[in-house]
């Protein structure tokens, strides 16, 4: 088995929302699908390394946000890919139950103020929907990792961890200022969203404990290790 590539797919300038490609001999994952209308963004990235939405094997869905989850059901119609999400988020990929928001900042209540985070997407459901603490090995789709919950930013939050000690989050993370590439890049910050801070501190203990290195996130990044240990010990001061 090759060791993967992770290619960065911008959805937003500056770094601002990020999905992610993990690409391989035997095609791709793609993790997290944008805001809705990302597929032209997608496959343009695609075709830049030879691919197209076919060599698509899983589309994992980190968490249910509009900026995660938003062309997520118009991307497996495409590529013909299965879904994986968590059943903690279940409610809120099907739009039968609209998420709340629990502000880390001034930038996130002025988010919240814009309306965009609330965007209605295509609802869908998981084609593998993990539940409680089930894993996903991604061998069976030709790459050397897993796919595990990671609650803290919604109850329903995975991550995509590699044995090439490589780690894709969504948003139990963020870096730089005003969500992501402005300035401070490789310094960690808060999302503008995050349900429980202490469980995030300890889903980030849990993935520098199993030797994880480099953090890839929807917001910025990536980060390593070291900062990321800096940024759990900011977390745990907040009690």
């Amino acid at each position: 088995m090759s060791l993967p590539q992770i290619i960065r797919i911008p959805i937003l300038p500056f770094g601002m929302v990020n999905c992610h490609l993990i690409t391989g001999k035997n095609g791709c994952i793609l993790v997290d699908a944008g805001l809705p209308g990302s597929e032209s963004k997608i496959e343009r990235v695609l075709k830049r390394y030879q691919l197209s939405f076919q060599d698509i094997k899983l589309i994992v869905v980190t968490h249910a946000h509009v900026d995660h989850a938003g062309s997520a059901a118009h991307l497996r119609e495409l590529s013909g890919a299965p879904i994986v999400g968590h059943e903690g988020d279940a409610e809120y990929y099907s739009q039968k139950k609209m998420m709340t928001f629990c502000s880390t900042g001034w930038f996130g209540r002025l988010f919240l103020r814009t309306g965009l985070i609330f965007q209605p997407y295509t609802p869908f459901r998981p084609d593998v929907l993990l539940s409680n603490d089930e894993i996903l090995n991604l061998e069976r789709f030709g790459f050397p990792g897993v796919v595990r919950h990671s609650p803290g930013h919604t109850a329903g939050s995975i991550s995509v961890q590699l044995t090439t000690m490589d780690v894709m989050v969504g948003d139990l993370i963020a870096s730089g200022i005003l969500l992501g590439g402005i300035a401070r890049t490789k310094h960690a910050m808060r999302p503008p969203f995050e349900d429980d801070p202490q469980i995030v501190a300890i889903e980030l203990q849990r993935l520098i404990d199993s030797g994880m290195q480099r953090f890839y996130m929807g917001h910025g990044g990536p980060l390593n290790v070291d900062e990321v240990k800096f940024h759990v010990k900011n977390l745990r001061n907040l009690i």
